[in-house]
Formats: C-alpha cells, sequence, structure tokens
C-alpha cells in the first residue's frame, strides 16, 4: 500500500495506476475508521481495479473550533486497518496542502438548498466545506468511482447534485448504513460519547423504525402529527 502526503505524489500514483489501464474508486475520509469505512472499501473494490482511500480531516466543514479540535485522531491505526482491508493507495494531506491559502481566502462550491437546509440549517457552513472538498478530491485523484455511506444521507444527495451540475465523470456508490448490534450507526463521533450517552444514543434509531411502522397504514396528516409528536416527546425525556 503506497502513502502519499502531497497532491504531486497521489497524482504520481493514480498515473501509474491508469497506465495499467485500471479503473479507480476513492473513498472519501477524515479517518478514525471503523466498519463503516471498511464496507465502502469493500464497496470500493468491487467496483474498480484499484482503491485510493484519503483521510483528512477537513477544517472547512467544521462550524465550531471545539468540534474540530476533539475530533478524533487516529492516523496509524487507520494506516494499519487500510492496509490490511488491501487499499492500494492513501492520501493523507494536511490543511496546508489542501488550503495552500488559507481558509479565507479558498475558493468554495454550494449547492443550492442542500448546502443550508436541514442540517445545514443547524451547522452553517458545513455542507460548503464538505462539497469543497470532495470537489478537490475529485480533481486530485481523478477517480471512475466514489464510495459514500448513506448514514450521512444529505451529503450524498449534495454530491450527488455536485457530480450532475459540475459534470464530473464519476460513478457515486451509495453503501448502507452499518450499524452495531443495538442499532447504533457506526461513527468516529461514537467515540466522544461516555458511557451514559453510549447507551441513551441507540433510543433514537429504534424510535424512528417504531415511527415508520406506525406510520405505514396512517392516511390523516393529524394522526402523523400526533405520533411524531409522541415520538419527540419520548425521545425528549430519555434524552
Amino acid at each position: 500500500m503506497k502513502v502519499a502526503k502531497s497532491v504531486t505524489d497521489i497524482r504520481d500514483i493514480v498515473v501509474d495506476f491508469k497506465k495499467e489501464l485500471k479503473t479507480i474508486a476513492l473513498v472519501p475520509t477524515m479517518g478514525n475508521l471503523h466498519c463503516g469505512h471498511l464496507a465502502l472499501v469493500e464497496a470500493a473494490k468491487k467496483a474498480a481495479d484499484r482503491v485510493v482511500v484519503s483521510v483528512f480531516v477537513n477544517p472547512m466543514q467544521f462550524d465550531r473550533a471545539e468540534d474540530l479540535k476533539s475530533y478524533p485522531r487516529t492516523l496509524e491505526n487507520d494506516l494499519a486497518l487500510l492496509e490490511k482491508a488491501g487499499v492500494d493507495a492513501v492520501f493523507t494531506p494536511t490543511p496546508e496542502i489542501m488550503y495552500p491559502q488559507g481558509l479565507n481566502f479558498q475558493s468554495y462550491i454550494e449547492v443550492p438548498d442542500l448546502c443550508n437546509s436541514l442540517e445545514g440549517a443547524l451547522r452553517p457552513g458545513h455542507f460548503r466545506g464538505v462539497a469543497t472538498v470532495v470537489s478537490k478530491l475529485f480533481n486530485i485523484v481523478q477517480p471512475d468511482f466514489a464510495c459514500f455511506g448513506l448514514k450521512d444521507y444529505q451529503q450524498v444527495a449534495l454530491i450527488n447534485e455536485m457530480v450532475r451540475d459540475l459534470n464530473f465523470q464519476i460513478k457515486i456508490i451509495e453503501v448502507p448504513i452499518v450499524r452495531h448490534e443495538d442499532g447504533l450507526a457506526y461513527s468516529s463521533r461514537n467515540n466522544l460519547l461516555n458511557q451514559a450517552e453510549r447507551s441513551i444514543a441507540p433510543i433514537l434509531n429504534k424510535s424512528l423504525k417504531n415511527l415508520a411502522e406506525q406510520l405505514v397504514n396512517v392516511k390523516s396528516t393529524d394522526k402523523v402529527n400526533e405520533l411524531v409528536e409522541q415520538t419527540c416527546n419520548i425521545l425528549d425525556k430519555r434524552s
């Protein structure tokens, strides 16, 4: 497995792959890898001849400095997992490599509506940072495929829209959510939960599944609102 820190180095590796007429799948990550990331790698291996994984904690997509500072960084362990998984190359740039002029002078990409609605409304600038860094990675690696997990559904929708709008010749592969036995989705931020918070976290998934089952045969808007409100009240009490 080859590890590249600079744009030039990863491009040289990709050029060698393409000289061999190999297709390439990219798996963008922010590191602190877990089973969900490895599922992306497996999907990439099925889709392409060569797999490139990026490990980069992207400062542009963090709306709070403390969140960026506390994000788990485990590069040595990540590299070991990726090598064991059969990844061909890993791109591990620093913010200075990705944003040489600094964030204040960096061009950026916004996807209308998707950047600023739902989660985007609560995290200003987050999806602009996602769209920008993913577009940069696409231009650097120039893959044939790119794999993203459906745990971040709005992110996947945004990337699909960006690929269409900007005419990237890349096939986006959507990978199902990977969950713990208790239903909690694997996430790098799970490591930040204390024991009490970790025990509460699966309740959200269970409550939403129960709500979905109740809504199957409901036709009344008032009844839908009532069931949703009941679920929200239950979640408020348990959190």
